[in-house]
């Protein structure tokens, strides 16, 4: 069934907010296709969007997570702050769990990748607008999987990072002046929160979930 669009005196105003023209541009050029939605700023920075939100009020924030100047969760965190009823769609390349969980938990509405159908995309904002919490399947699955896995400390994610750039035990204590067997211990209980069986895996598996440093 093709849902409703708003009439054109009513259009649902958003914000677009991506360090890249090109996502803003082919966003906005979708969005002006369809009827019931109006472009109302584009902000390339966090920073920008917090400053456009202040003046536009949009009915929706799309957001990037990862911008110049303020990334996206913070944008988020701000807004939000300001106003609890603001409504805010991440659209983003990242879907490690430790990405998808920040956004959420920061207050986003929906979340998308940048590889979503234009079909997909409108429906989303359609949803949300409705004040509905749109979040596809495949990413509620991830946000499941980091909820499920006990965290690791920061010091744990220092160790697994520079195993992850190949540094031994030796050189790890080293660099954080620590014991050797420290270091085993810690990657002993890093292999036991991820379920790995080796250094490798656990870095694949925390890559995979965005828990390593970027």
């Amino acid at each position: 069934m093709t849902e409703r669009a708003r009439p054109n005196d009513l259009a649902i105003s958003v914000l677009i907010a991506d360090d890249h023209s090109i996502i803003r541009d082919g966003v906005a050029s979708i969005l002006r296709s369809q009827e019931g939605f109006t472009i109302v700023g584009e902000a390339g920075n966090g920073a920008e969007a917090v400053d456009l939100w202040r003046i536009h009020r949009p009915r929706i924030t799309m957001m990037d997570l990862s911008m110049p100047v303020m990334n996206g969760v913070r944008a988020i965190e701000i807004i939000r702050g300001e106003d609890p009823k603001a409504l805010i769609i991440i659209l983003t390349t990242y879907d490690g769990e430790a990405d998808i969980y920040k956004g959420i938990s920061a207050g986003a509405k929906g979340y998308l990748l940048k590889d979503v159908s234009r079909t997909e995309l409108v429906h989303c904002l359609r949803r949300v607008d409705r004040g509905e919490t749109y979040i596809p399947a495949s990413i509620v699955e991830r946000l499941a999987t980091h909820v499920s896995t006990e965290a690791l400390t920061a010091r744990e994610v220092e160790v697994l990072a520079l195993v992850a750039e190949g540094v031994n035990n030796r050189d790890i204590a080293a660099k954080l002046f620590i014991g050797e067997g420290t270091v085993k211990s810690h990657i002993k209980s890093i292999l036991g929160k991820l379920d790995a069986t080796s250094r490798t895996e656990a870095v694949a598996i925390a890559g995979r979930r965005g828990l390593l440093p970027r």
